[in-house]
């Protein structure tokens, strides 16, 4: 049964652009300051699946099975399985938003700590699950990337039944964008009482991913990222969830790390690698986290990509678990959610964040 925790989790407040200054930012959690050197993650007895948000059917999918005895990274490939099959999630799979020609492109991929594989898939079309398709790229090939048609007839060799991907209800949020998208068009949008709130709010939603990071109950680690990717993205663009290092990226003896949220920052940062190597140096997965959101901060440049008090006006959340069974979410602002199960069941905690909404 879900249960919401309790206790507050809150992060890092920014003060505008200090943070790419030196970072004389202030860390807390549960309304009072940390200790020097302490870390806002939470141990896990046993097994545990860490996850975006939406990911709270994943985590207890993925936990259940490692409870009785499946490997993580098949435990949490079953979890994400759940969501890629959820028609009414819009980030993933079934349902997923498509790119700006009304086509919906999938990419995944799959990290399995024991052995240090990794497989993955990019512009993949037609296939409800792809990260099934990308843990055979790691199992059955010398390869780790299939991308395009290259990754849908690989699909089809293993018997997965292409089919269309869009669903009414992301059909009808793609052709209200397409007709507001321009000013000088030929396309009229819909008069206001006509468009569904539901639609209207979800053009607004840029971006969709589920990452699971899992950890058994004998502390092996695994990690796999499902995605969408960017809402109306030029066809062929990829983000960072297939590519290992920066949409998700795990070692065995030290930990799991994941992302959503701004795929070019993570690829031009590898930002899970490096979440995983500051947990190596010792940080547990909440410090870690916030390490790595303070070095995308300071190598944001672009004004675009900046608000007016110089901080990056965009999402970013990562999901860590290591080797100890310590977890947490790490969030470019709060407050935010993420979801973990393990022995005292599924349930959504609050990110440790850099900086919080006004």
């Amino acid at each position: 049964m879900s249960r919401k925790h309790t206790i507050s989790r809150r992060g890092f407040i920014g003060t505008g652009a200090a943070a790419a200054a030196g970072f004389t930012l202030a860390p807390r959690i549960g309304g009072r300051a940390l200790a020097a050197g302490e870390d806002a993650s939470g141990r896990s007895r046993g097994s545990i699946a860490v996850a975006s948000a939406n990911g709270l059917a994943a985590v207890e999918e993925a936990a259940g099975r490692m409870h009785a005895g499946e490997d993580a990274l098949a435990a949490a490939i079953a979890g994400v399985n759940t969501v890629e099959a959820d028609p009414d999630d819009i980030t993933v799979g079934l349902g997923g938003l498509p790119n700006e020609d009304g086509v919906v492109e999938l990419d995944s991929a799959v990290m399995h700590g024991p052995t240090h594989r990794a497989g993955a898939v990019a512009s993949l079309r037609e296939i409800v699950h792809p990260s099934r398709v990308a843990d055979l790229v790691r199992r059955t090939t010398d390869h780790v990337l299939l991308v395009g048609d290259g990754a849908l007839e690989f699909a089809k060799m293993y018997g997965f039944e292409p089919q269309s991907l869009l669903t009414d209800k992301s059909r009808r949020i793609w052709l209200y964008w397409k007709q507001k998208m321009s000013e000088h068009d030929d396309w009229i949008p819909p008069p206001p009482e006509e468009i569904e709130p539901d639609v209207r709010r979800l053009v607004d939603r840029l971006t969709g991913t589920i990452h699971v990071s899992a950890r058994s109950g004998e502390g092996d680690l695994s990690c796999v990222t499902t995605t969408s990717g960017l809402f109306f993205k030029i066809p062929g663009r990829v983000g960072d969830s297939p590519i290992i290092g920066a949409g998700l990226y795990c070692d065995n003896g030290v930990g799991s790390a994941g992302s959503t949220g701004r795929g070019e920052a993570n690829l031009q940062n590898l930002c899970s690698y490096q979440a995983v190597e500051f947990m190596r140096a010792g940080l547990g997965p909440a410090d870690a986290g916030l390490e790595v959101l303070k070095r995308v901060t300071a190598h944001t440049k672009r004004a675009d990509l900046l608000d007016d008090r110089g901080r990056p006006d965009f999402g970013l959340k990562f999901y860590l678990v290591d080797k100890r069974g310590r977890y947490a979410g790490a969030s470019m602002w709060g407050p935010a959610e993420f979801a973990v199960c393990d022995d005292d069941g599924p349930r959504t905690e609050e990110c440790v964040y850099l900086f919080e909404r006004e």
